[in-house]
């Protein structure tokens, strides 16, 4: 076990865990910070999606002890009230059916809107691929993403 000192959400954390300890369990377990999902546990599915000095990263893949200085925002940190404007466009689009993916889409496609925020529908697809939704919504992401990048 080690001691690590994390910026996440704008927070200074200690935490003590294993250094090959995955970034998705020291915010669930030790941080108790939920939002961000377990689906597959080998970085394909975009679940677990959370952001390290604002790009997408799969956090079931990335141990503790490789964050060091970096900043780490999960779906809790996007906004204080979830009026992000991707949050806002995934209401207003009605994107989630049973939700679960919902976190990590958003993160992926916050990411996205910080670096290009005007994106190609090929841009769009680009950056969201490896985000699977079982229920099929990735019609209504890519126009909430649009929608999102229109309110930014």
């Amino acid at each position: 076990m080690a001691t690590y000192t994390l910026k996440i959400n704008g927070m200074t954390q200690e935490v003590e865990a294993d250094p090959s300890t995955p970034m998705l369990w020291v915010l669930r377990d030790n941080l108790k910070l939920v939002g961000t999902k377990f689906g597959c546990g080998i970085a394909q599915c975009g679940a677990c999606t959370v952001h390290l000095n604002d790009n997408a990263v799969r956090s079931c893949q990335l141990p503790v002890s490789a964050v060091g200085e970096q900043e780490i925002t999960t779906i809790e940190g996007l906004s204080e009230h979830g009026n992000h404007p991707v949050q806002q466009a995934w209401l207003e689009i009605d994107v989630p059916q049973c939700g679960y993916c919902q976190a990590g889409q958003i993160m992926s496609a916050s990411a996205l809107l910080k670096k290009n925020p005007n994106p190609s529908d090929a841009e769009i697809e680009e950056a969201m691929h490896g985000n699977i939704c079982r229920c099929g919504t990735y019609t209504r992401i890519k126009k909430a993403v649009k929608l999102a990048a229109n309110e930014s």
